[in-house]
């Protein structure tokens, strides 16, 4: 009797256990598809922009926009000059192009762009040692962003303000993440490069 018993007893707590395991495991798989969609609110850009356009009609490709000082200092996002010193009035570019004159370039206003690679405060990062010291190309951080013709959707996360894509979207691996950086100090470190650098270390970006 005690014997059957204890199998009985066993065999449901191993029953508990299972379904138990079964049910985190589905949890855990929809959290963690659920959990970005909660984490992270999506913004439009005000204007939508055509990288590619501006790159083939462009002089200097992204630097016709995205300069670099006469100190060094790199100007990131460019003001509202240098989108009217070609955008006087409207001509065939629709919807966008009329906002982009009637909403900020008649009355000065810099459009608010919502900026992907915004930094945390915590991080120091120079364009000048990447690209014109290091001489890196844009897309090698930034991929294929100058074929692009339309800009995605800005995704900022709740908790910290920061874009979802500073180091690409981490749940799905996809974009610039912290370890490209890391990897390609050391490259330069250890097995020579065009430029050598002094650190690979947590401190070279976290100042």
């Amino acid at each position: 009797m005690n014997k059957d018993f204890n199998s009985y007893d066993k065999g449901r707590h191993l029953s508990l256990v299972f379904i138990f395991a079964i049910g985190f495991g589905v949890s855990i798989l929809l959290g963690w598809m659920a959990f970005p969609e909660l984490l992270y609110s999506k913004h439009p850009q005000p204007i939508d922009f055509n990288h590619k356009l501006h790159v083939k009609i462009s002089d200097a490709g992204c630097e016709s926009c995205h300069a670099f000082r006469a100190d060094g200092s790199f100007s990131g996002i460019p003001d509202i000059a240098n989108c009217s010193g070609c955008h006087t009035k409207v001509e065939n570019g629709g919807a966008d192009e009329e906002r982009l004159i009637h909403e900020y370039v008649e009355p000065g206003y810099n459009i608010p762009w919502h900026v992907y690679a915004r930094q945390p405060d915590s991080v120091f990062f120079s364009h000048v040692a990447h690209v014109k010291t290091a001489g890196l190309a844009c897309d090698s951080c930034h991929g294929d962003i100058g074929q692009s013709t339309q800009l995605k959707i800005y995704q900022k996360n709740i908790l910290t303000g920061y874009s979802r894509d500073i180091w690409g979207r981490r749940t799905i691996g996809e974009g610039m993440r912290m370890d490209n950086c890391k990897e390609c100090h050391q490259k330069m470190k250890y097995e020579g490069g065009s430029v050598q650098t002094e650190k690979d270390g947590c401190f070279v970006c976290h100042k």
